[in-house]
């Protein structure tokens, strides 16, 4: 069958992918910076991809290999973990392109060679079986795939390629569309997902057999490319002879050669001697006409040209092999093309390359030497020989070839000369012995390179304080322009035009703080407004309640003199008052004392009942007593009642046993070893003799011999028990073994016994104790703990440190998301309570949505880009200067993806001690050296300010100051602080599907190891074992190696730290496993690689890989762990969509058995019920009637109560039958009260998704993430905290700090985003403290490498972001120049610009932040924002309020000055303030340019897709908008052009002229004998800001002016890309120059209002659409409100247009 007949099929899967590409997620593909997901990169995409790159001229081979390798380091650098592959079929696809066959040839010779990348070449195709095994066993998480090849049939390739990827549940991440910044890569992700996997097992048959008809036709296409060129021969003669010219080469060079010097002979050779025959044979058939071959036909060239060809191409190999590439770079520029009949030869020349390259590897023994397998030949090099030669030679300009390149000239072109052998091919010279021109003479052969000329560089002079403090030292170099240049002179004449007059674009704007919603007026007095605040505060106690049971605190403010070290021992001796206290104190206790023994007595005997009837809960309430009880004494004697009991019921247990039953309930033994470790531990002063001869007695009967004599040496009761008697009791293991294996998580930790003053509620550790010092010696820390190890009570104890000292200090806490904002303002609010003087108040909240008392609290939580808008709004100072620490909690997101640099911002920017907390961090001793450095410059400014405040004061201006001593006192040091323990343990287990049903394998955390892992990196510090897993290694190791020899000694019975201990710790056991890792370390170097091998591998659990749909088994695993009571838990998955519906599906599935066992005459009972009280509802109301007619006659009152029973009595029985049972839910019932339940429900009646979450809260499931509201998210965290709500999924939001700690952690989908620091932060919240003392985690369906790589993996390292943009500098100099206090806010600017975290010990990267900050301030003054001094002007404050939407805030700016936006809003008659529907959707069109850009990949315009309700492409801009948006482009690129031929002097040359990945260097001496060599390589201006490798295919500095310049132009080691200039090109084209079209989702919403057609229509996700749409709209407003303000005419149109969409896109939003 031939592919026509598949010509549907293919069009099927053609869509089926083309559907699936607007849904795609454009995110990044990296998520950390240790290592990424190990992925595949398809070798033919990467051709594909570098080939049709704008910038690169073809047959430039040096500059393609430079875009491959740029290419692969870029994802070096971040991370990347990858294999390439090149498919044996996928060869095929280029049989119409032999130039690229050759290239594809060699590209893959280069990446085995002279790279270490994993390069596979031994797959025949997508569709064979070992390439279906290899993906099994690699597990790539993606695969890197062109959508579109060189023609159609390729195209059918990677198509094929995608689907069986999808079916191996492998996703698709497309080459095309691809941007990158300096820590990222985004592209976009096509997940697979079920109903692909579908599509292909449905069809597998179908798929196959259309794949080989089309490998087919394409090996066809092979004969027609073929026989033109080459006649008769036949593919394997070819190849024949391509192996026998290597073969003669081989004999006539023995000693070997250079690929180049070898490459061009033998294909100079082969390509003769073929094209000898091709002539020969057409001779032969031309019906016998002799003609001479040296003539050669009519239709075809002469021999001898072909001999001249091959001539030129060698001096052209010549050439390359003498000439660096400082001087090739220099080269002429021709646009001439060959004409028809030489492109054949070349074609046919290519073809030979090929040939000779794919049998290179045949000759194993010579000497090749393949480094510059990438520079074979230059195109543009060969043109520019042959123009020579046949236009300025023949016209009389002769000039030299040198010596050195004559010579090797001659050396090739002999040798050519032997390889021939069948005839004879002339001298080497003369060059050209034939007339025929190559080039066709049209159009002009040789042009000027650079395109465009640069502009002339210069800088405006500027002069400011910042300036030249900061860029001082290098102002001195740069090029300024004289005060009367035209540029200079003009900047006066920035005119307005008439419309703007009435604007006053200086007039301050409010700040974000002011637009910002204020949840309640703070100083109203409506009763109203008061019910709300009052509600508010009471809502946020019981939230705050939730969270933490704590009695709240009354703080009074107290002058507090500085506390000493608490540390330190006390010397001092005791005041009477002192003694009083005490005695007082002592009295006190002993009532308590007294009244819990009273209380115990009462209890004890109803406890000791219950322990006889079952053990288990009689012992449940013992605990419960013991922890209310604050009594030593009178717990002893709870523990003693307890230890005897157990020890009745294992006698009792043990005795029932029948003879031949072997399996003792060990839980009996686990209690009474529980109640031993207490009594030892904890009150070894209160024991007995006679309790030490109880416990003896109870370790005799299990088993413990050995222990019970240490403990009481003296003869104990039961001591002569028989052996027979003595196994009847015995736990059969040894105590050790026993307490690792079945009392693990109860050993006892290692907590400090003697308590600290500062602290009330608990005894702190002593790192704990450290962390309260660092805060009363007012000094800053880095804290790096575990989750829920405690390290957040610090951040307490500061809040209550400033809120004792006075009520003016202020304590800031920085948090990452909005719902720990919420969080931890609940928690302060109830933690604290404190009289306030009027008009001030306890705990404030700022965020983007909404704020209340945040400028007048004394704690402040918020987020860190609205405490970045306080420290930079010049007119915030005052109470800036308030703040006396700032507490940063999840520190880590300072290496996230979005908002990072505001994390650097505000770390370099405050003035006083700050916490910064993080779970997670693998370089924190260079954050804090960076920190330190920080914290070295404030304390030199503020000894600054302090000289020049005290100058001031001497010179007589009474500078008012006092107010502000307590800062002074502060510490500039910065404390590391690092605990690595958990207090829980953490066990993993893998779920895995057999015969329909899951099974739980427990997982060894060192089965993710390899021997190679440990030799090379020894055992990751945080990987912790259970004493179990302690125990399972020590018995695998025993196992595998026989002859151990120190097995006896590190057998757990005889270690050291365990040797007849009765009570073994935590720390014991941690000793016991850092012994066997170091030992099996010692295996490894020591050489017992094999057993060491055999360790890990009988580790590994034995899984059954399941192509289950996991999708569905989800409610299925949710029940089985129920079951194993293993509930609550968090489930977290990744993607929004996913998340709702997994949650859905549990309670789907719960209501689906609830019906299915529902009595079959319930639902007709609830029926009947309903219309009996339909019926009743109506009688009363006809009653009532009828009652106030009668006025009231006692008879009929009599009805109206007998019907209001009945309407009670029918309402009751149908809430009865309609509740759901509590076996077809996951809710616990008594853990929430109805009064309180009703309460949180309320809260969501009117929020989008309240009906829902309330409708699944009602069986115990919710689901929590980032595009809820809050009130929503706080239903379903404070239910799930109260243990109501039993089973939550979530995504990632939910693990930064969200308190919501749970029994279980399921990771139950893959991500990139599930990296080493997301797993960390989530699985940390498994095992509640105080609660569970092991946490347990799931992996369900993520494959076992990724899980192996999580487990084993650092957390990645904290590295700097770009940390300036054009805006920032613009919103720095408005504080610089505006700021209430000049000399603060100076320092403040300095410190940003002083102290990137990229710049950190990096000098050329200081430089370079220079540079750019003078860029950034030419711009702004060109544009008119700032003046020559730096202080803002014009429009400044504008755009520096829309700083979230650079460039497309200046672009707005520059519309509106340009009178634009006043053109278009035009109302609908003259005098009206309202404007049409038409004017109303061009200026959402406009709007939706700016900011609402979301790209489509390019491939999808050629879906034929229906669409219903939406446009789906966004429109161009209308015409006059995108004439003015071209002209702003020209100006910013000009700009940022002559800024990059500055900086690049800053460029690395020497590694500028290596290749970036292979490190193969073409620098070298420049060839100076050679005149023809200067002649060609005569371009000497234009070639300095790009990379001398793009030069080679004719590229200048001038290419920088030109739209979308690819990044890759620029010199790479100068660390700036286009991302750095505020440009917004109306259009964007992909690698391969397709234009990717906009998303008009904000203008179909506009049209629609419906987020239904967003999803069927746009493609887009409900909740992702909702939140884009909610930020469309803030802007808007944000827009109306500052246009509002700045213009004081009432009646202006653009004011009243905004106004109008602000309102009508709201409400269409709030409709949804």
């Amino acid at each position: 069958m031939g592919l026509e007949e598949y010509t549907e099929f293919l069009k099927k899967m053609s869509e089926l992918i083309l559907n699936e590409m607007p849904k795609a997620d454009y995110s990044s593909i990296f998520n950390d910076f240790v290592e990424s997901e190990f992925f595949l990169i398809d070798g033919d995409s990467l051709l594909v991809m570098c080939t049709c790159e704008k910038s690169l001229k073809q047959g430039q081979e040096l500059h393609f290999f430079y875009l491959v390798e740029r290419y692969l380091v870029d994802i070096i650098n971040k991370g990347g973990q990858f294999a390439i592959v090149f498919f044996k079929d996928a060869e095929y696809a280029y049989f119409n392109f032999p130039e690229l066959l050759s290239l594809r040839t060699a590209l893959i010779l280069h990446l085995q060679h002279n790279n270490t990348i994993d390069v596979r070449t031994t797959f025949s195709g997508c569709l064979s079986q070992e390439w279906e095994t290899f993906l099994k066993e690699s597990c790539p998480y993606f695969l890197i795939v062109a959508d579109e090849g060189k023609n159609h049939l390729q195209t059918q390739l990677f198509n094929f390629l995608i689907i069986q990827s999808w079916a191996m549940k492998v996703n698709a991440v497309l080459s095309s569309g691809q941007t990158s910044d300096i820590l990222r890569l985004y592209a976009y992700f096509m997940p697979s997902k079920n109903n692909n996997r579908i599509f292909f097992n449905k069809n597998k048959e179908q798929i196959e057999n259309a794949y080989k008809a089309l490998i087919k036709q394409l090996k066809e296409y092979k004969v027609f490319a073929f026989e033109p060129l080459f006649g008769n021969l036949i593919w394997d003669n070819m190849m024949e002879e391509a192996r026998e010219t290597i073969s003669l080469l081989k004999q006539l060079w023995p000693e070997g050669s250079d690929i180049r010097r070898v490459l061009c002979v033998t294909s100079c050779s082969l390509s003769l001697r073929m094209y000898h025959r091709l002539l020969e044979n057409r001779r032969k058939t031309t019906s016998g006409q002799e003609t001479n071959i040296q003539q050669g036909e009519s239709d075809c060239l002469s021999l001898q040209e072909m001999e001249d060809l091959c001539k030129l191409h060698c001096l052209s190999v010549v050439f390359l092999l003498h000439l660096p590439l400082s001087q090739r770079a220099r080269i002429r520029f021709t646009s001439s093309c060959w004409i028809e009949d030489i492109q054949a030869l070349l074609k046919m020349k290519k073809w030979c390359e090929h040939f000779l390259l794919s049998n290179i590897g045949t000759f194993e023994f010579w000497n090749l030497n393949l480094i510059h397998v990438c520079d074979l030949s230059d195109e543009l090099l060969l043109k520019n020989i042959a123009f020579y030669y046949e236009n300025e030679n023949v016209q009389g300009l002769h000039l030299s070839l040198g010596n050195v390149i004559t010579k090797d000239y001659k050396y090739l072109w002999n040798a050519v000369s032997k390889l021939v052998r069948k005839f004879d091919v002339g001298q080497p010279f003369p060059l050209r012995t034939t007339k025929l021109n190559f080039l066709k003479k049209n159009p002009l052969p040789i042009e000027d390179t650079s395109k465009e000329k640069m502009p002339s560089l210069g800088f405006i002079p500027m002069s400011s304080e910042v300036i030249d403090k900061f860029a001082g030292d290098i102002l001195k170099d740069l090029p300024f322009l004289k005060r009367d240049d035209p540029l200079v002179t003009a900047l006066v004449k920035h005119k307005k035009f008439d419309e703007l007059l009435h604007w006053h674009s200086r007039r301050p704007l409010s700040d974000d703080y002011d637009r910002t919603k204020c949840q309640f007026d703070e100083k109203s007095r409506d009763p109203y407004v008061l019910r709300g605040v009052q509600k508010y505060h009471v809502f946020q106690r019981f939230y705050g309640n939730s969270l933490e049971s704590i009695t709240p605190r009354i703080i009074v403010t107290q002058n507090i003199k500085p506390k000493k070290n608490f540390s330190e021992p006390k010397s001092k001796k005791e005041t009477k008052a002192e003694i009083i206290t005490r005695e007082n104190k002592k009295r006190l206790f002993a009532k308590k004392e007294q009244k819990e023994e009273e209380k115990w007595n009462v209890l004890s005997f109803h406890i000791e009942e219950q322990m006889k009837e079952n053990l288990n809960n009689g012992i449940q309430n013992l605990e419960d007593f013991l922890k209310s009880c604050k009594s030593n004494s009178v717990k002893y004697q709870v523990e003693m009642t307890g230890l005897t009991a157990c020890l009745k019921a294992w006698k009792e247990h043990c005795r029932s046993q029948g003879k031949g039953e072997n399996t003792k309930d060990l839980s009996i033994a686990v209690q009474m070893m529980k109640r031993i470790h207490s009594l030892m531990e904890k009150y070894p002063e209160l024991l007995q003799e006679a309790d030490q001869q109880l416990i003896a007695r109870c370790l005799k009967y299990l088993g413990f011999d050995d222990l019970a004599s240490s403990l009481y040496p003296a003869k104990v009761a039961g001591d002569d028990m028989k052996e027979k008697k003595r196994s009847k009791y015995s736990v059969g293991t040894g105590p050790v073994r026993f307490q690792l294996q079945y009392m693990g998580h109860y050993l006892i930790r290692d907590e400090r016994k003697d308590p600290d003053p500062r602290v009330q509620d608990f005894i702190p550790d002593t790192w704990q104790r450290e962390l309260l010092d660092v805060v009363d010696n007012n000094e800053s820390a880095v804290i790096v703990a575990p989750t829920s190890s405690g390290k957040t009570y610090v951040s307490y104890y500061c809040m209550e440190k400033v809120l004792k000292e006075s009520n003016e200090g202020v304590v800031v806490y920085v948090a990452p998301t909005k719902a720990l904002v919420n969080q931890v303002a609940a928690t302060v609010q109830n933690r604290y309570t404190k009289t306030m003087p009027d008009g001030e108040c306890l705990c404030g909240v700022f965020t983007r949505d909404y704020r209340h008392d945040a400028l007048n609290c004394q704690v402040l939580i918020t987020v860190p880009a609205c405490l970045e808008i306080l420290l930079l709004a010049p007119h915030r100072q005052k109470w800036v200067k308030r703040i006396r620490y700032v507490i940063f909690d999840e520190v880590h997101c300072l290496g996230g993806e979005i908002g990072a640099e505001i994390w650097e911002h505000l770390l370099v920017m405050i003035r006083c001690p700050f916490l910064a907390l993080s779970a997670t961090i693998s370089n924190p001793e260079h954050l804090t050296e960076w920190l330190q450095s920080v914290k070295r410059y404030w304390k030199q400014a503020d000894s600054e300010i302090e000289q020049n405040i005290a100058a001031r004061r001497s010179a007589g201006s009474r500078a008012n100051h006092h107010k502000d001593n307590s800062q002074r006192k502060q510490s500039y040091k910065v404390r590391l602080v690092l605990y690595g323990e958990r207090y829980n343990d953490l066990e993993k287990h893998i779920c895995s599907i057999k015969r329909d049903n899951i099974h739980f394998e427990h997982f060894h955390p060192c089965a993710v190891l390899t021997t190679d892992h440990i030799k090379r990196y020894g055992f990751p510090s945080d990987l912790i074992l259970s004493p179990r897993e302690t125990i399972q290694l020590y018995d695998t190791m025993f196992e595998c190696w026989e002859d151990w020899p120190r097995a006896q000694e590190l057998c757990p019975e005889n270690f050291i730290h365990f040797k007849n201990k009765v009570v073994i710790k935590k720390m014991d056991v941690r000793k016991y496993e850092e012994s066997l890792k170091a030992e099996l370390t010692n295996w490894i170097k020591n050489g017992n690689v094999e057993e060491a091998k055999m360790v890990l591998k009988n580790l590994s659990p034995d899984l059954a890989v399941s192509s289950e749909n996991m999708t569905q088994m989800f409610p299925l695993l949710v029940e089985k762990l129920r079951q194993m009571e293993k509930l609550p838990a968090l489930f977290f998955l990744f993607k929004l969509g996913d998340v709702e519906n997994r949650a859905k599906s549990v309670s789907t599935s719960l209501k689906e058995k609830q019906e299915r066992e529902r009595p079959p005459k319930a639902d007709k009972e609830a029926h009947d019920m309903a219309n009996k009280l339909r019926k009743v509802k109506k009688s009363i109301e006809k009653q009532k009637i009828m009652d106030e007619k009668s006025q009231k006659k006692p008879r009929k009152m009599d009805k109206s109560l007998i019907y209001e029973a009945e309407h009670d009595n029918l309402l009751k029985n149908l809430e009865k039958n309609l509740e759901i049972p509590q076996e077809y839910a996951y809710a616990d019932q008594k853990a929430v009260g109805a009064e309180m339940l009703q309460m949180v429900f309320n809260r969501v009646k009117f929020t989008r998704k309240g009906p829902e979450l309330k409708a699944l809260a009602e069986r115990g499931v919710g689901y929590h993430h980032s595009a809820l509201n809050f009130k929503e998210k706080q239903l379903v965290e404070i239910l799930f905290r109260k243990g109501f709500v039993r089973v939550v999924t979530a995504t990632g939001t939910l693990a930064l700090g969200i308190n919501m700690p749970c029994k279980s952690v399921v990771f139950a989908q893959n991500s990139i985003y599930l990296d080493a620091l997301n797993y960390r932060q989530m699985s940390g919240r498994a095992g509640r403290r105080g609660q569970d003392l092991m946490g347990d985690v799931y992996f369900f369906d993520i494959p076992l490498p990724k899980i192996e790589k999580l487990i084993k993996s650092n957390v990645p390292e904290l590295r700097g972001q770009f940390p300036f943009s054009i805006t920032f500098v613009l919103r720095l100099m408005l504080l610089a120049s505006r700021g209430d206090d000049q000399e603060d806010a100076k320092a403040k600017v300095l410190s940003v610009l002083k102290h990137s975290l990229l710049s950190f010990k990096q000098p050329r990267t200081v430089e370079m932040l220079k540079l750019y900050f003078l860029f950034s301030l030419q711009l702004l003054v060109k544009e008119g924002y700032l003046d020559q001094e730096g202080n803002p002007m014009g429009f400044a404050g504008l755009v520096s309020h829309l700083h979230y939407h650079e460039p497309s805030n200046f672009v707005f700016v520059s519309f509106l000055i340009s009178g634009l936006f006043h053109k278009l809003c035009q109302p609908t008659h003259k005098g009206s303030k309202h404007f049409s529907q038409d004017v109303m959707e061009k200026l959402v069109l406009v709007l939706a340019n700016l900011f609402g850009r979301k790209y489509f990949p390019a491939k999808f315009q050629d879906a034929t897709v229906k669409f219903y309700q939406s446009k789906v492409f966004l429109e161009d801009l209308p015409k006059d908008f995108d004439a003015a948006l071209h002209k702003y482009n020209r100006t910013v690129t000009k700009d940022f052009a002559s800024f990059l031929l500055i900086v690049s002097k800053l460029a690395d040359m020497k590694q500028e002229y290596q290749l970036p990945l292979s490190k193969i260097d073409f620098t070298g001496q420049e060839c100076e004998d050679s005149q023809l060599v200067s002649h060609l390589m005569s371009c000497k201006e234009g070639r300095r800001a790009i990379s001398p490798f793009v030069c080679l295919s004719g590229n200048s500095d001038g290419d920088l002016l030109q739209p979308e310049t690819p990044d890759h132009v620029i010199l790479h080691t100068i660390g700036i890309s286009h991302a750095q200039a505020p440009l917004l090109w109306p259009q964007r084209y992909d690698s391969q120059g397709r234009r990717m079209p906009l998303n008009a989702y904000v203008l179909d919403f506009y049209k629609h209002g419906s987020l239904l057609g967003l999803v069927q229509d746009n493609r887009m996700n409900e909740s992702e659409a909702y939140r884009l749409l909610k930020d469309f709209s803030l802007t808007v407003k944000s827009i109306s409100v500052s246009l509002r303000e700045l213009c004081e005419n009432e009646e202006d149109n653009v004011v009243l247009a905004f106004e109008q969409l602000s309102e009508t896109f709201s409400g269409k939003l709030k409709k949804v």
